[in-house]
């Protein structure tokens, strides 16, 4: 079977121009702010980001191209989105940023036309944020989402939504929301749950605190937000009642990858920090690069660079051919997850002392990649899920050759 792993020149170009854009007009605003977002000017830089990518061309890559995108399909987006990522600021540079890229992408699948032109529109030109409203405080829905609680019930002409959420990222300034809420059966079971769409500005939606985490580079914070008998029209939800766990895989298998290539950018610039630093510093002798113990943390490093990209490599070649590839983006996400993790620990250690300050970008990357290993389902959640497959195909296999 031939295996071409090169990408279309035009893929390969869009990637040079995000590198170049990424490091000589994003980097520089990252590394002044340490990469907190919010200090560094909120929404305001984010409209003069997305200016500048628009200027050098590099805006929406993955954006469908009747909205102004690129219109790439998963495979192609990975050398940009790891371009991107090698500033904890590009992807809301490039609009590409979670949870927006995410939503773009579901709402260019399962949306029907007015909601197009309603939300996913000004979402892909950056007109406005999003929010995915999902995970609940306990006993809701978290790492099990048929725990669903938030509650959507029939109203004259609508819905009346009613329920509590946390950790919903971007929701403080989002243009509108993507509620995941109940409307048949009880939390435990798998199915019964719809999306709707609802402007943030309607009444009954409010947005409470941001919860304190670890990263600070995603604007808009993770916050508590909070359904207060949210009434809504028909024609606000989004795709068919009760089939949105459905809809959910359609987003959260390519959300889960484009995860891994943003992530994988950042990974790269901290071992590029180390690699050069190493090169030139010396001690006990000789300079540290030449030392066994020093050459072992850039080999297993450059290993786990290679691994990550050769996982997320397959899962985008299934997504991109309507496979489901739950289980090549499980196994891509957990690894990378905390592979990522690995070359941002090494990379501080590589460098001591230096490492661990402000005098170098590694101290904030892991800051950032370590929550990786929970958000978008926790490593132990999908090593379950690869376990489950991997004893049922074994007993398949077993009843089909009895």
């Amino acid at each position: 079977m031939p295996i071409d792993l090169s990408y279309p020149s035009e893929v390969q170009r869009l990637a040079d121009r995000t590198r170049t854009f990424v490091r000589d007009h994003v980097l520089p605003v990252e590394d002044a702010h340490d990469g907190d977002i919010t200090a560094a000017g909120g929404e305001k830089l984010r409209l003069e980001l997305q200016q500048a990518a628009r200027d050098a061309g590099v805006f929406a890559p993955h954006a469908p191209l009747e909205y102004g995108g690129h219109g790439l399909d998963m495979s192609n987006r990975a050398p940009v989105f790891e371009e991107a990522g090698y500033s904890l600021f590009g992807p809301t540079a490039l609009n590409i940023a979670a949870p927006d890229e995410g939503n773009v992408h579901m709402l260019a699948h399962i949306a029907d036309p007015e909601q197009k032109q309603q939300f996913l529109a000004p979402l892909a030109r950056g007109e406005v944020r999003s929010a995915f409203a999902m995970t609940e405080p306990a006993p809701g829905a978290g790492s099990d989402p048929s725990a669903l609680s938030t509650r959507a019930v029939r109203a004259d002409g609508g819905w009346r939504i009613t329920g509590h959420k946390w950790f919903i990222t971007g929701a403080d300034g989002a243009g509108f929301f993507i509620i995941m809420a109940r409307t048949s059966g009880e939390p435990g079971r798998r199915g019964g749950a719809t999306m709707f769409l609802a402007p943030a500005d309607s009444p009954g939606i409010r947005v409470g605190r941001h919860l304190d985490t670890l990263d600070k580079s995603m604007i808009g914070g993770h916050c508590e937000v909070f359904f207060d008998d949210l009434l809504i029209p028909e024609s606000a939800v989004l795709g068919e009642v009760d089939r949105g766990f459905e809809y959910a895989q359609v987003r959260l298998g390519p959300a889960r990858m484009t995860h891994v290539m943003r992530w994988l950018g950042a990974a790269r610039r901290g071992h590029d920090v180390a690699v050069a630093h190493v090169a030139h510093r010396e001690g006990f002798g000789s300079r540290l690069g030449d030392l066994g113990m020093v050459q072992k943390m850039i080999a297993d490093n450059e290993i786990d660079i290679a691994a990550t990209r050769a996982l997320l490599t397959r899962a985008c070649w299934e997504l991109d051919r309507g496979e489901p590839a739950a289980n090549a983006t499980s196994i891509a996400k957990t690894y990378a997850a905390e592979a990522i993790f690995r070359i941002v620990d090494r990379s501080m250690q590589m460098c001591g002392g230096l490492g661990v300050s402000a005098d170098l970008p590694l101290a904030r990357l892991s800051r950032e990649v370590r929550p990786f290993r929970i958000y978008d389902g926790p490593s132990e959640v999908h090593r379950w899920a690869i376990a489950k497959r991997a004893v049922s195909a074994a007993k398949r296999t077993k009843r089909d050759s009895e």
